[in-house]
């Protein structure tokens, strides 16, 4: 049975249900029965790109852990690596200046976890953070990760705020606002927000930015976490759905389209924080490949390569250039108090 036909028998039945669970249980269909990367996928990410994204991760990392002190036992962690894109290439890198640490992967999908396996089958695989080793510091790259988790909307309305549900219309989907007060639940900077004002918030991204920062700060090492959204606080629902790398409505085909919402960097900076990690900071995309040397990297490979000059150049304005994902994707980096700052930041 499609997912949407479920939705909507379950709603008909019981009433609207919460945007959270609309977008979970269509985004954890989604992930365990295809593969959505690449050209022939929904979407593509920074790794699928090009080398040098992973090539520069590599590289950070190994110049944090140099400066740490090079600890003979590490953890490289990835939630959702993909295809194992990222790693590969950023573990290569790594490795020439002498960091090889334990892969493991956070990764709930069938489909990609085969494919991880094909490329590296050496990692250890988890189904989320609770079972990560303790014993070594952690270094985690978190690469279009937290937009995937499910978020939660409150919707002012006339009879002031409610968390904005998933109804029916006949046999569509469409959001609703929902019957509960959730007057308390908003900040006090909203509260008296104009109707139709939209406030959106991301518990599990929360759950999981904390549980990092808890770790780093008792194990040592750092995290990346890049993704696209926001550093400053700010209204409107950021829901969006692709589907063969076009946009479509969120609520249109759940379970056969990649469903995504901004991440609210600015919160999860104070998270970390208060869950004993440094924050290093926050910046964007562009801005941190650059200052890793993209450009050089860049040019190396076209002089090693002249036929595919055009292509790397583009590959490498795509990833950097503002009008591209230079200026919308954001770089965090958290550490663990005693560990140096990361380069770039």
């Amino acid at each position: 049975m499609r997912l949407k036909d479920r939705f909507v028998r379950l709603i008909a039945a019981t009433g609207p249900i919460s945007l959270a669970q609309f977008m979970a249980e269509s985004n954890a269909r989604y992930y365990d029965s295809r593969d959505p990367l690449g050209r022939a996928g929904d979407f593509i990410t920074a790794p699928e790109i090009s080398q040098m994204f992973g090539e520069l991760i590599g590289l950070w990392l190994a110049d944090l852990w140099d400066r740490a002190g090079r600890p003979a036992r590490v953890h490289y962690v990835e939630p959702g690596p993909g295809r194992g894109t990222l790693a590969r290439d950023a573990l290569g890198a790594a490795r020439r200046f002498g960091l090889v640490p334990q892969v493991h992967f956070v990764e709930a999908s069938r489909t990609l976890g085969a494919v991880q396996r094909s490329l590296i089958a050496d990692a250890t695989w988890h189904q989320d953070l609770t079972t990560l080793p303790d014993d070594a510091p952690l270094l985690i790259v978190a690469n279009e990760f937290l937009d995937a988790l499910p978020v939660r909307q409150l919707v002012r309305t006339a009879g002031g705020w409610r968390e904005r549900m998933v109804g029916i219309d006949g046999d569509r989907l469409i959001p609703v606002a929902g019957t509960q007060p959730m007057d308390a639940a908003v900040p006090p900077a909203f509260q008296d927000a104009a109707q139709g004002t939209i406030i959106e918030t991301c518990p599990a991204a929360a759950a999981l930015t904390g549980e990092v920062a808890r770790r780093l700060a008792a194990q040592g090492g750092a995290a990346l976490i890049i993704d696209y959204g926001r550093t400053a606080a700010a209204t409107g629902s950021t829901l969006q759905a692709l589907r063969a790398h076009a946009p479509v409505d969120p609520f249109a085909c759940p379970g056969e389209a990649d469903l995504t919402a901004h991440v609210d960097f600015a919160i999860l900076a104070e998270i970390a924080q208060q869950a004993g990690a440094r924050w290093m900071g926050t910046i964007e995309q562009g801005r941190f490949l650059l200052a890793l040397g993209l450009a050089a990297r860049a040019e190396a490979l076209c002089r090693a390569a002249p036929a595919s000059t055009d292509a790397v150049r583009a590959a490498a304005h795509r990833l950097a250039a503002p009008g591209a994902m230079g200026r919308l994707f954001k770089v965090m980096a958290l550490g663990a108090p005693d560990w140096p700052a990361g380069a770039g930041f």
